[in-house]
């Protein structure tokens, strides 16, 4: 599963859109639409995103070659060839997540950002251009199947993801309840790749839960989906009744989700005002800064630390950040994932569209959340996953240490001194 949910789905009136691709695709039997007709040819210009006749002259030579030469020449139609065209242009971007969706991969991918889908529970993502996990879902059949945060899945069914982007993937692991996918993984700490058959379910993604633990009130959330903020509104009473002033919210594996409701949960701890993330858009046009809508409902006396680790990405690093950012917690645990980009969906025909990075996420310090993540103030390993990672580990340490929690434990070591 790759959300990433904070995408903004926005719908454009976008007949200018389609125009200026059929001008460039080049229908050339003169038969324009009123649209077409009206658009100015390319002028010669400094500027990059000005085409020329000369600069298109290759492509439309490859082209010719291809329907010539190409040994099962016709087997492709042109409107393959012109989604295969714009499938390169997105790519040419250099950004894993600017992705042109064909009409099949468009509705899937709609399917996804819905809510609705089956298939194994875990975010995957592209990492330093390898398909890397994000962290599985809690409860899911990749949980339990022993997929790991920071695994590389380097074979899906047999098939290399050598140069796979993440969509294609998530549309091979994906599949109808009760079928089975095989991954093969490579993790760090092994010494060859291990195989993992798993029997894809319908997937309800978990979300919160609450537990007090040596005077320490503990907030485990999954994941930040349209229900969250409601859901975390109410376990913020429980630790109000729960006659004590320290608290942990664990992100660990926590993948992200919809912005609106980070946004929301780091308002009940700061000032109206106060930045809990800005929206860079590169120059292009004035910053967003989503500002706190100043809940604040905590002294301060508060006493709070965040868990983090490598699964934790996107919307769990913006409230991350946000909270450690205006002084309200500290981060224990390990580097965070590092994904904070902005996508926006939109329709380039009726049943294609296009998914293009707009802006960067960046933290009330200026701190952009993609090029590093965030960097805990206090660094512990998690030995379940140090314990496990190792075959040469005897069973019986790996059994003990699957009942330790030693990041958990510093923080509320932290917050008792």
């Amino acid at each position: 599963m790759n959300t990433h949910k904070e995408t903004k789905i926005i719908v454009w009136t976008v007949g200018i859109l389609i125009a200026i691709i059929l001008f460039w695709v080049g229908f050339t039997t003169g038969k324009y639409s009123e649209k077409v007709a009206a658009i100015e040819h390319p002028k010669v210009s400094a500027s990059n995103t000005v085409v020329t006749e000369a600069q298109l002259a290759p492509f439309w030579k490859a082209w010719a070659i291809l329907d010539q030469k190409f040994v099962t020449a016709g087997s492709t139609t042109a409107q393959d060839k012109i989604w295969g065209a714009i499938k390169g242009l997105a790519a040419a971007e250099g950004d894993p997540y600017t992705v042109f969706f064909p009409p099949a991969e468009n509705t899937a991918f709609k399917e996804e950002i819905s809510g609705n889908f089956e298939g194994v529970g875990m975010e995957i993502d592209s990492k330093n251009g390898v398909l890397t996990v994000v962290a599985p879902l809690k409860g899911s059949p990749a949980e339990k199947a022993g997929i790991h945060t920071g695994d590389i899945v380097s074979k899906i069914n047999g098939t290399s993801t050598e140069n796979m982007t993440t969509n294609a993937a998530i549309k091979l692991i994906r599949g109808p309840s009760g079928t089975t996918v095989t991954l093969t993984i490579i993790r760090e700490g092994l010494t060859a790749p291990i195989e993992k058959t798993i029997t894809r379910q319908i997937i309800n993604i978990p979300t919160i839960e609450t537990e007090k633990k040596d005077g320490v009130f503990i907030i485990r959330l999954f994941s930040f989906t349209a229900q969250s903020p409601e859901l975390f509104r109410g376990a913020l009473r429980e630790f109000v009744l729960s006659d004590t002033n320290k608290l942990i919210l664990d992100l660990r594996g926590n993948p992200g989700g919809y912005l609106d409701a980070a946004w929301d949960m780091a308002s009940w701890f700061l000032p109206a005002g106060k930045i809990v993330v800005t929206e860079d858009f590169g120059g292009k046009q004035d910053p967003v800064f989503y500002r706190s809508k100043g809940y604040n409902i905590f002294n301060d006396n508060l006493r709070m630390a965040i868990l983090v680790n490598g699964g934790s990405a996107s919307a769990a690093e913006i409230l991350a950040g946000a909270l450690r950012e205006n002084g309200i917690g500290q981060l224990v645990g390990t580097k965070t994932f590092g994904k904070g980009s902005v996508q926006e969906l939109i329709p380039i025909t009726e049943n294609t569209s296009l998914k293009v990075t707009v802006a960067r996420w960046l933290t009330p310090a200026g701190h952009n959340l993609s090029h590093d993540g965030l960097v805990p103030d206090f660094i512990v390993a998690d030995p379940k996953l140090d314990a496990s990672a190792t075959s040469t580990t005897p069973a019986s340490v790996k059994a003990a240490n699957l009942k330790v929690d030693a990041q958990q434990d510093k923080a509320i070591e932290i917050l008792k001194k």
